[in-house]
């Protein structure tokens, strides 16, 4: 599907439609209009409809949208039609948790190993699958074909692993370390900086109470 000059912000909201629809699929609803999503996502009625239209428009007019055919188009789009094999870089807690997350794998991501320097986790599991050496990477990688790469070690050790990961033919990496990568062209990356995010939130905390302080005194 053609989605040269789709904004990133479009891309962004499709899977919160996604993970709307799939509430309504649960509920046993076949139809919604743009207005009743709407309400329930807090996004304009005028604004899906825009979102959508860039990939086809899904709708009928005086109908609505079928939920279970919007929810796998989206899908398709997300390319969350097909299973992609994932490997995690540090079995520290969060790297441990996100192992042990089941909706990865009802979403097609399939978690098939996780690796560490600390030789004190060796052979112990995360959902059945054995923390092994870091030092193990390169051969795993040669003998299995991994399409993700999880780093959650800390920026020296994201930089000692990328050209491994590169090299062996990783399309994509989601990359918890604070550091940017320097990748080629043609393997994604999506950086998630924790931190970031709870610095966004203080601001947003004071901010709010900046402007209640400030109401309360007009």
């Amino acid at each position: 599907m053609q989605d040269k000059g789709i904004s990133s912000a479009v891309v962004g909201r499709l899977p919160r439609y996604l993970r709307y629809l799939g509430d309504l699929k649960e509920k046993g609803i076949e139809r919604v209009s743009s207005q009743e999503l709407s309400r329930l996502m807090n996004v304009t009625a005028s604004q899906i409809r825009q979102d959508l239209n860039n990939f086809g428009g899904f709708g009928q007019q005086g109908y609505g949208y079928n939920v279970d055919y919007l929810y796998k188009e989206i899908g398709k789009i997300l390319g969350l039609d097909r299973e992609y094999d994932f490997i995690i870089i540090g079995a520290g807690n969060l790297g441990r948790a996100l192992g042990g997350y089941l909706n990865f794998e009802r979403r097609g991501f399939i978690f098939r190993g996780i690796f560490d320097k600390n030789p004190e986790l060796f052979g112990t599991e995360v959902r059945g699958v054995k923390i092994s050496p870091i030092s193990e990477l390169d051969s795993f990688l040669k003998k299995n074909n991994i399409d993700i790469a999880v780093l959650t070690i800390p920026k020296t050790g994201a930089l000692e692993v990328i050209d491994t990961l590169v090299d062996n033919g990783i399309k994509a990496i989601w990359n918890f370390a604070h550091v940017d990568l320097d990748v080629p062209e043609g393997v994604q990356v999506e950086n998630v900086h924790l931190s970031d995010s709870l610095m966004k939130l203080s601001y947003n905390i004071s901010r709010y109470a900046d402007d209640n302080k400030n109401g309360d005194k007009d």
